[in-house]
């Protein structure tokens, strides 16, 4: 299996790791092509990563290029957003800005929503081209970005951007696989004891990735995938995997 683990202490290390990784590719990415584009996920794990980045990073950020992996539907002032969480954490810190691209949550129709954003991929990346990081994180039931288990969305191959529902019904706004597979380094964030179990099926369980959606990219070994995690999380892992 091609993925690359990281396996830091405790939260607030695997945090500041994944942030001086995030830090070295853009820096890498600004270098080699004049600007740095990836997507960002919600949660408490990337919040920290993006406190940190704020604080520590040296990047151009004029050359950066945010989007999102997803968004629940709600206004960007919402204590639920997505962007808000990173406006708050990244954004509001930052002397320059990045060129950031949100959903649009706050649409009452959340597909012409998803339509609006696909238009804006389909602006900054062609067919076939993709982020230069796609950072993501993983749900107690195997789900990354708003990519749940068993949903109809798991399949699509046409689609960049769509609307969907949360388990609870909540309506969501998430980029397709067929997206994130496009992207050059896709990275995942886990932490936590909580996690470990479902971490261990994802890696090294049965491959049913309509039941374990994180499957689709943590098994895909034509994908260049980073996984970030603590001790707590990494604990019962027994196969051997890339440093």
């Amino acid at each position: 299996m091609s993925v690359h683990l990281y396996i830091s202490p405790d939260p607030e290390t695997t945090a500041q790791a994944a942030m001086e990784q995030l830090e070295a590719w853009g820096a890498e990415s600004i270098e080699e092509q004049n600007r740095f584009r990836a997507s960002l996920a919600g949660g408490s794990t990337p919040r920290r990563v993006y406190e940190l980045w704020a604080q520590g990073s040296k990047l151009d950020w004029q050359l950066v290029e945010l989007l999102f992996g997803d968004e629940r539907c709600v206004p960007p002032d919402h204590p639920d957003s997505n962007y808000g969480m990173v406006k708050r954490s990244l954004l509001d810190h930052l002397t320059r800005l990045p060129h950031v691209h949100r959903m649009a949550g706050e649409n009452p129709k959340p597909e012409e929503a998803a339509i609006q954003y696909e238009r804006v991929l389909q602006r900054l990346m062609g067919e076939g081209e993709g982020l230069d990081v796609a950072l993501l994180g993983m749900g107690g039931d195997g789900h990354t970005a708003s990519l749940f288990p068993q949903s109809l969305v798991l399949e699509e191959t046409e689609r960049r951007c769509v609307a969907t529902q949360a388990p609870d019904g909540a309506p969501r706004l998430t980029l397709t696989f067929a997206e994130l597979r496009e992207a050059e380094r896709i990275m995942f964030l886990v932490v936590g004891a909580e996690k470990a179990g479902i971490l261990r099926e994802v890696l090294e369980g049965d491959f049913d990735p309509l039941q374990y959606p994180s499957q689709t990219l943590l098994r895909d070994n034509e994908l260049e995938t980073h996984l970030f995690l603590d001790e707590a999380a990494a604990e019962p892992l027994e196969s051997e995997y890339e440093a």
